[in-house]
């Protein structure tokens, strides 16, 4: 089970549409791995140079008035952002990279509706709040580096000691951030009942596992 506490520093994105070609683009879809695209983050506001995909952060020329180039960001486990998140076209590979930076959690006005699900799928926790709260974090989060905490059992955001925003999310997909499944390991939660309907089909359908022609 994972730690159904997610408490780190904020990262702030004041822009709506940011789609998924922006979080990473095309050129480093080609790797056929699912994990080590951290690097590639947000590549073109990030970077000064173009990159390959056995380059590594350290090898590259970095823009340092990007967010994610200055101290403490470049830790952050929390994204705040506006409307329309992860919009585009539906690579999967967008949410691999917030994930392997070390993003737990996207809070956003809205999000694009496939890299919504994605997101559930890789276990970073997409939150939806109204523009109103929106706005309101984006001005606790303007003078200085600021932390929040979300529990997830509580379906909350603490962003000081006494304030918090709820948020809401179906039960099923926060079963995957909180637990860490993958698809795979949804439908293994129906073993048994698969295994029974196999015996079943045999017994019923027996020619149908009859492999000597």
């Amino acid at each position: 089970m994972t730690n159904p506490i997610i408490t780190g520093i904020v990262a702030t994105f004041d822009r709506d549409n940011i789609d998924t070609d922006q979080i990473i683009p095309t050129e480093y879809l080609k790797s056929i791995k699912k994990f080590g695209f951290g690097d590639f983050l947000f590549d073109g506001w990030r970077y000064l140079d173009e990159g390959r995909l056995d380059m590594v952060s350290d090898e590259r020329s970095k823009n340092h008035e990007f967010i994610l180039n200055k101290e403490p960001y470049t830790n952050s486990e929390i994204l705040l952002t506006r409307d329309n998140f992860g919009c585009g076209s539906s690579r999967e590979h967008a949410v691999w990279a917030l994930r392997d930076f070390g993003f737990k959690a996207v809070i956003a006005s809205s999000f694009g509706d496939i890299f919504y699900n994605n997101c559930f799928k890789n276990s970073v926790l997409p939150i939806i709040l109204t523009k109103d709260e929106i706005n309101h974090l984006f001005e606790i989060c303007s003078s200085s580096p600021t932390n929040f905490e979300i529990d997830l059992m509580k379906k909350n955001i603490m962003f000081d000691d006494e304030s918090s925003y709820s948020f809401d999310v179906k039960e099923s997909l926060l079963d995957r951030i909180v637990n860490n499944l993958d698809d795979v390991d949804i439908t293994l939660k129906h073993k048994n009942h698969i295994e029974a309907f196999e015996q079943t089909r045999r017994t019923q359908r027996p020619w149908l596992f009859d492999y000597s022609n």
